[in-house]
């Protein structure tokens, strides 16, 4: 079985546009993009719990930018963390924070001990 790259964006309104997300998911590699028009707060999105289900080991997780991702550095941090017990990277491209680097684990522990403190 050989990893795959699967991304996930999200606008917040049917105003705003995903097409400057999605090229950027495509150039990174991703073979798969999920999507949600939902405010970053609502705790129920479809197109992020499709490709949590999706993700397998060795996978790869990526997103255009952190505050896609998560509702707040809590919910961030829970759901790297989620993904990394569960042996799957994390990409975000405008951060260029990738926790399959020793650098990016770094820069995610740092989040992470950051919010423990808050």
């Amino acid at each position: 079985m050989t990893s795959k790259k699967l991304g996930y964006q999200r606008i917040s309104t049917e105003d705003q546009k995903l097409h400057l997300q999605t090229d950027a998911l495509t150039q990174a590699g991703c073979v798969e993009i999920f999507s949600d028009t939902a405010s970053g707060i609502k705790a129920g999105r479809e197109g992020l719990q499709q490709v949590l289900d999706k993700l397998q080991e060795g996978d790869c997780l990526v997103v255009y930018k952190l505050d896609r991702l998560g509702r707040n550095l809590k919910h961030l941090i829970e759901i790297i963390t989620d993904l990394q017990n569960r042996k799957i990277g994390f990409v975000s491209l405008s951060e260029n924070l990738n926790t399959t680097t020793a650098g990016g684990m770094l820069i995610f522990n740092i989040f992470a001990s950051i919010a423990s403190f808050e």
